[in-house]
């Protein structure tokens, strides 16, 4: 589903992303009916834009991590660091800048798509809210965590990665099988990316609780959620 009041680019990515039966698209120009729209139907993105009438797109944002997982990829003409980052902790999985390539666009919008659907495959309902001790509350539908009732704040990949671990607790990953998994991308040798996520991750739920290590590292092997907790 794209939201956005520009009623011409609206019908330019529908018949792109139509092209080829790659997608079924339905758009709307405001954020009432666009999560009217979300409340009927099993959508896998929403594209968003940040600047809307009534309803802002962060307003939007917010409103629909209240009660569902979707990907949204914000659209915004705005370049200002600090939009992007407060959407991304708002809950947004993307950002791109108008004007943008309509190459860029798809490739963006398949890569949203392929993580979303292979995530959904491994959810059960049960797992929607994983709860472990010292007060650790992991939740898929507001993609948020939370230590003793206080708030972390994860970026989206961070959370994928906390949730993957924890929806898993005590099974080993490789760096290689964390990165196909959670990144859905093909692995390139680098173990700094994988290590450098999982210490912002440990950092932060530190912070809150200092005395439990939840993720734990294997030397030699790989990572896994402590199966004690």
């Amino acid at each position: 589903m794209i939201i956005d009041d520009d009623v011409e680019l609206c019908k330019l990515l529908k018949r792109c992303m139509d092209s080829d039966n790659r997608m079924q698209v339905d758009y709307c120009h405001n954020g009432s009916e666009g999560l009217s729209l979300l409340a009927e139907r099993d959508y896998q993105l929403v594209v968003l834009d940040v600047m809307l009438p009534e309803m802002d797109g962060f307003e939007i944002l917010t409103a629909i991590r209240r009660v569902n997982t979707v990907p949204v990829l914000m659209l915004t003409a705005k370049v200002e660091e600090g939009s992007k980052v407060y959407g991304l902790r708002l809950g947004a999985d993307d950002y791109l800048s108008k004007p943008f390539s309509i190459n860029e666009f798809l490739a963006r919008v398949d890569a949203l798509v392929r993580r979303y659907t292979a995530l959904n495959y491994a959810i059960k309902p049960e797992s929607l809210q994983l709860t472990y001790k010292g007060g650790l509350i992991i939740d898929m539908l507001s993609r948020t965590v939370t230590v003793h009732e206080k708030a972390i704040t994860l970026t989206p990949k961070e959370f994928d990665l906390l949730y993957y671990l924890a929806a898993n607790k005590g099974k080993v990953f490789t760096k290689k099988q964390l990165y196909i998994q959670v990144w859905h991308d093909q692995f390139a040798f680098d173990d700094g990316n994988i290590m450098a996520y999982t210490s912002k991750i440990r950092k932060k739920l530190e912070a809150a609780n200092n005395e439990i290590n939840y993720i734990e590292t294997i030397w030699g092997v790989g990572y896994r959620f402590n199966p004690e907790v």
